[in-house]
């Protein structure tokens, strides 16, 4: 534990602590599921047991241990929760808890502690999507270590790249045009702007995944040192979350058991459930992601400008506007694949954000191009 957190600091995660303490103990009492109240209640030993850390350390600092009494906010939660039910708090109690953890992190806290608290965050979630109307299909499957949807996120990424080089493109391309330049400096513009815009979005891409990557080696890290050195905490922490994706306690418990037995299967379980990784992938390759954001961005960026190659004037503009029109609604019957909506909705909604864009820019390159020859 940090010793030079300021004493505010460490009344500030006490009062937190007993706060969020009492409202599970409230869960407990009003919840009918002696299941879920179990787990409440367990939940509600741990943050005492945090409240009691941060009182030892209040009193190392020469404080006072100040006396507890609930803000208004967790008023209003225990009134709505003994009013409604559990269910209708657990978002708030969910934030609450990453909140927490953040908090923690950020303060240099035990990493125990900021860990038991991201995973209350994550059986909050699963007793939310419990409180809706039982487990998800999704949840199921990633219980059963199944359906990773690797391939639709890859697929949804790729859409929402080649959409970005197309209607980027398409706009600024429309923009100059407007301006009444030669078909040589609208080329030029557009091949300009596709390389800028693949460019910039490769190198966002490979910054964005190689930081997760680093994280989640960080984190990973973090727990297994935290299964040799706790792995009574970490067995409880996966029971909770069991628990709360339907096991019974007694088949959680040993769900969990069985998995800390054997380290190196803790560490990869505990990875895809309180991180959601794979430690195998880290989130994927940065420099696979890069360029496959760079392709992509430039393919849907190329529709646009290759007209200019072959035609001149208003029938260059004409053929842009008309390949762009193709493009944007193949795109939207790709996006079917996600939404579920018809090819013809989707792909005509495509066509007419991605034409009010080009309007937009074409109108503000005219007035330019006016007010510049005049």
């Amino acid at each position: 534990m940090p010793s030079s957190l300021p004493l505010p600091t460490l009344i500030e995660n006490y009062l937190d602590e007993r706060n969020s303490a009492l409202i599970y103990q409230t869960l407990a009492e009003r919840e009918n599921d002696e299941r879920l109240r179990e787990i409440f209640r367990r939940m509600a030993e741990t943050e005492l047991r945090h409240a009691d850390t941060w009182a030892e350390r209040i009193r190392a600092a020469g404080g006072q241990v100040p006396e507890f009494h609930p803000p208004l906010r967790t008023r209003i939660l225990l009134w709505l929760a003994r009013r409604f039910g559990p269910s209708l708090v657990l978002p708030s109690l969910q934030a609450m808890e990453r909140g927490g953890a953040s908090g923690y992190a950020q303060q240099g806290a035990p990493a125990a502690m900021s860990r038991q608290e991201q995973g209350h965050a994550l059986v909050l979630g699963q007793l939310a999507r419990l409180a809706r109307g039982g487990l998800s299909g999704s949840a199921l499957a990633q219980l059963e270590g199944r359906h990773r949807a690797t391939g639709g996120n890859a697929l949804r990424a790729a859409v929402l790249g080649a959409n970005d080089g197309l209607v980027s493109n398409l706009s600024l391309v429309m923009g100059v045009a407007g301006a009444a330049l030669d078909n040589r400096t609208v080329l030029i513009t557009g091949l300009a702007g596709l390389l800028a815009g693949a460019i910039s979005m490769a190198l966002g891409e490979w910054l964005s995944v190689q930081s997760a990557r680093e994280l989640y080696g960080h984190q990973i890290r973090i727990e297994a040192e935290e299964i040799e050195q706790a792995p009574e905490e970490e067995a409880e922490e996966l029971a909770l979350i069991y628990e709360a994706r339907g096991l019974e306690p007694a088949q959680a418990k040993a769900l969990a058991a069985q998995i800390l037995a054997d380290p190196q299967n803790a560490l990869d379980t505990l990875a895809r459930e309180e991180l959601g990784v794979d430690p195998e992938e880290l989130g994927g390759s940065a420099w696979e992601a890069a360029l496959t954001s760079f392709i992509l961005f430039a393919l849907g960026a190329i529709f646009p400008v290759l007209p200019f190659a072959f035609f001149s004037g208003f029938s260059a503009v004409i053929a842009s506007i008309l390949f762009s029109i193709l493009a944007l609604f193949g795109l939207g019957a790709v996006i079917t694949l996600f939404t579920g909506r018809s090819v013809l909705y989707s792909g005509l909604r495509m066509v007419i954000f991605g034409l009010l864009a080009a309007a937009v820019t074409f109108g503000i390159g005219r007035l330019i191009g006016v007010g510049i020859a005049g």
